[in-house]
């Protein structure tokens, strides 16, 4: 039996339809169904504002917690800046708790590898008494700090205000 398998325009154009009706329906499973087991899952509030990241440009861990805080769903900007003194001061990082960067979202300063939970209550609870987190030093185990045997240093996330002593934020 033979068979006869022209292409018509109309055959050709429920063949497009039908090729995007499945592109269309694909394109609708959730995120999470797309992401891979043990990927960093998104801890970005809805419509967080954009992330920008001021670093020195001799300190790679910067790119690192910025590539973080991209996997984790914030949208983040990275400028290299010489003056990284004259950033902290304009945002009013206590000179005590200054690490390697210095991040700017919404209304709020994050200084240093800040784990992204507290960054997401940060900016879910949008507290007017603080001016910002911060992690001091660079610790190891910290966001963007972590060591090849997993090794982590003690560290807190430090809230600080205009005025008054820093005190811990707890995610």
């Amino acid at each position: 039996m033979e068979h006869d398998f022209r292409l018509t325009r109309r055959g050709f154009a429920t063949a497009v339809a039908a090729i995007g009706t499945l592109a269309i329906l694909g394109c609708g499973e959730d995120a999470q169904s797309r992401t891979e087991p043990g990927a960093p899952q998104s801890q970005a509030p809805a419509g967080a504002e954009e992330m920008v990241v001021y670093r020195d440009p001799n300190c790679p861990c910067c790119e690192k917690w910025a590539a973080m805080a991209k996997e984790a769903g914030y949208q983040v900007r990275v400028i290299d800046h010489p003056d990284m003194t004259r950033i902290k001061a304009q945002y009013g990082v206590p000179e005590a708790l200054r690490s390697c960067h210095t991040t700017i979202v919404g209304d709020y300063a994050l200084e240093g590898h800040v784990p992204f939970e507290h960054v997401a209550r940060l900016l879910r609870e949008r507290p007017d008494a603080i001016l910002g987190l911060a992690v001091a030093g660079m610790p190891a185990g910290s966001p963007g700090m972590e060591v090849p045997d997993g090794a982590k240093d003690d560290f807190a996330v430090m809230a600080f205000r205009k005025h008054g002593a820093p005190s811990p934020f707890a995610a």
